[in-house]
């Protein structure tokens, strides 16, 4: 009934998703390609979760 309450979270993934890669970008122009590394892999995990979500809808 209250459905339209409750939030998203397909964008919730989306955003989590958007802060790795940014924090990766930041990581990599300041030259710490090893925390950079370990974002991407996180980024990517948050990704395979987003496409997971969309195909079970």
């Amino acid at each position: 009934m209250l459905g339209f309450l409750k939030g998203d979270p397909k964008k919730k993934l989306q955003k989590a998703y958007e802060n790795k890669l940014e924090k990766a970008l930041h990581a990599q122009r300041n030259g710490d390609l090893r925390s950079h590394g370990t974002l991407m892999e996180e980024a990517e995990k948050i990704y395979a979760e987003i496409k997971a979500h969309e195909e079970n809808q």
